[in-house]
């Protein structure tokens, strides 16, 4: 199966995504002028021991950031350096600093530096690291502008993952001077992958709520990242969940949506902000539904759609209409080309009829209703038990 992937991850057929960390772009950075600095991010790798890892790295926004005054789906980066890059054995704490001696460069195309073309995607060479059991992956970059004005994507939503940055080059310090904690601020390369034959590469697309924003730093709560450890690593998995991403920034036939088409296996939770923000209408929305699974399919005719119900969000009066007009449409008449659809809605509803509101134990707090760690545990479980059933 060939598609045409714009030097996407499926030009890299041996490599399966190493984490369950979503560093989707919904972010610009934006500067009065030029800078250097550097951006050290502690990831939980999937499997850990003698790794050969290999980065990708899409420099466009891939979702609408609020209203999109900063910051537009499928807008292009802007020029920038990446003066030194390495990866390290982050050790059983991420608090900045990495294993004495573990550093190992990350190289492009044979150099240690590389110039980046706005909207460009490439690869990084492979880098090998052994990496011990129960150790975070350590991924420091230092990054330098070339002008005023936008430059790097990055994710501004709250840290899953612990993040260090700092101002100049220090990408090759192996102490945690001169660093401070990131707050709103992962700036990290969009797909982390690993020599790995896998049965089949899931690709997870939808927005905060799969991207598993409020649950708690460090910890891997959300379902996307439960999902992944209770598949096991026989199947890989690429969260592309975005924080305020909609559908019809996907929809839109940019970066992000060539980012879903890398997969064999494609599972769609999208329609929260769309029918919140976004102020669609569930004829709109569905029918951006249809138009996102139709390129995927024209693009890669093997891949096998999973479309999910919307999730409930406390909607109320129009938006209340919308989002039960669509999950019926989901779940008993689905746009043409859907193989299987999953009823994350059905797991985290309060019993009918206010079936549209969340749980209460669900909630991140009291009046956000972002799935906390809990409901992650529960999609997590309906998942895995209905994705094991006979398709």
């Amino acid at each position: 199966m060939t598609i045409k992937d714009n030097n996407g991850v499926l030009s890299q057929t041996e490599y399966s995504s190493a984490t369950a960390v979503s560093a989707a772009a919904n972010q610009i950075m934006i500067s009065a002028e030029p800078f250097t600095h550097t951006y050290r991010t502690y990831i939980r790798l999937r499997e850990n021991g003698s790794l050969t890892l290999k980065f990708w790295h899409s420099n466009s926004v891939d979702s609408t950031w609020d209203l999109g005054q900063e910051a537009k789906g499928g807008e292009p980066g802007g020029e920038w350096v990446i003066e030194a890059a390495f990866i390290a054995d982050g050790g059983l704490v991420p608090d900045g600093t990495v294993t004495s001696g573990s550093q190992v460069t990350v190289s492009f195309a044979g150099a240690d530096s590389r110039q980046v073309a706005p909207g460009e995607c490439f690869w990084s060479d492979e880098a090998q690291l052994e990496l011990p059991e129960g150790h975070y992956l350590a991924f420091t970059w230092t990054i330098r502008t070339l002008a005023a004005g936008k430059s790097f994507p990055y994710n501004v939503e709250g840290m899953l993952v612990s993040g260090f940055d700092a101002p100049g080059n220090l990408a090759g310090s192996e102490a945690a001077a001169g660093f401070s904690e990131s707050d709103k601020l992962l700036v990290a390369p969009s797909y982390i992958g690993y020599k790995k034959q896998v049965a089949r590469k899931l690709v997870f697309l939808g927005d905060s709520i799969t991207q598993g924003v409020r649950t708690e730093k460090d910890a891997y709560t959300y379902w996307a990242a439960r999902i992944a450890e209770g598949l096991g690593t026989e199947y890989g998995l690429w969260n592309i969940g975005s924080g305020w991403g909609r559908a019809y920034d996907v929809a839109a036939d940019g970066p992000w949506l060539n980012k879903a088409k890398q997969g064999d296996e494609v599972l769609m939770v999208l329609g929260v902000n769309d029918l919140d923000i976004g102020k669609r209408t569930a004829e709109e929305l569905i029918s951006d539904l249809t138009g996102i699974i139709a390129k995927i399919k024209e693009a890669n005719p093997a891949s096998k759609i999973i479309l999910s119900t919307v999730p409930p969000f406390n909607f109320a009066d129009e938006r209340e209409t919308y989002w039960r007009t669509v999950n019926l449409a989901i779940r008993n008449n689905p746009p043409a080309g859907v193989d299987r659809v999953f009823d994350i809605a059905a797991v985290l509803a309060e019993p009918a009829p206010q079936e549209h509101r969340i749980r209460p134990e669900y909630m991140s707090n009291e009046f956000d209703p972002h799935p906390n760690g809990q409901a992650g545990k529960a999609v997590a479980e309906a998942f895995l038990a209905w994705y094991g059933q006979a398709e």
